[in-house]
């Protein structure tokens, strides 16, 4: 187990507000991170990608920062925009 996972797991044992949102902020998080890998592999900025999705720069920034509460009809066309294809999985 890595460093960071031990203060977590640690960290969550005994902080039970930082336990309540840990999980699903960090999911949040992760689907930003993606977006921006996604883009990033693609070759565009986020000022280019924006232009394809005919918004402005600042709204791409924002999804990839705080991907909490984001549509799924948002999420299709930041996919199909960088030519890919979303797949959800509920578990």
């Amino acid at each position: 187990m890595s460093d960071l996972k031990k203060y977590i797991k640690n960290r969550k044992s005994r902080d039970p507000e930082f336990a309540n949102g840990f999980d699903s902020g960090y999911e949040q998080f992760k689907i930003g991170v993606m977006l921006k890998i996604a883009r990033e592999e693609a070759g565009l900025t986020q000022e280019q990608l924006a232009q394809k999705l005919q918004t402005k720069k600042s709204a791409i920034s924002r999804i990839e920062n705080h991907a909490e509460d984001i549509k799924l009809s948002t999420l299709e066309k930041f996919a199909q925009a960088l030519g890919k294809k979303l797949h959800l999985k509920v578990a």
